[in-house]
């Protein structure tokens, strides 16, 4: 991906999120956000970044939902014996939208 698509992709969550890009310069990996946000610490990740079997569960979660239910994919990432177990959410994003405002109201 070119250095234009890429931050054109940041800009776009930027503005979707009331944040601000984060231009790379001076800054090293962990050192910022690529989008600056007074609640959320915003990473972006672009291009092929899923795995298909993260793809087939949302297919699958879009799929089993019924009228006014939100799909969602809950993922157990198991790094290793003796490393505690991360548990994360996969939403589509209008979805998220759907659910969480910027002050961390519900729309509903």
């Amino acid at each position: 991906m070119d250095r234009a698509t890429w931050k054109a992709i940041e800009r776009w969550w930027a503005e979707k999120l009331g944040g601000v890009r984060v231009p790379i310069t001076g800054r090293s990996r962990g050192s910022a956000p690529d989008v600056a946000h007074d609640r959320w610490a915003i990473e972006i990740k672009a291009g092929r970044v899923m795995s298909a079997r993260m793809q087939e569960g949302m297919v699958q979660a879009v799929a089993a939902a019924r009228e006014g239910q939100i799909p969602l994919v809950g993922i157990t990432q198991a790094i290793g014996p003796g490393h505690p177990r991360q548990h994360y959410v996969l939403m589509r994003f209008d979805d998220w939208q759907r659910v969480v405002d910027y002050e961390g109201e519900s729309y509903e």
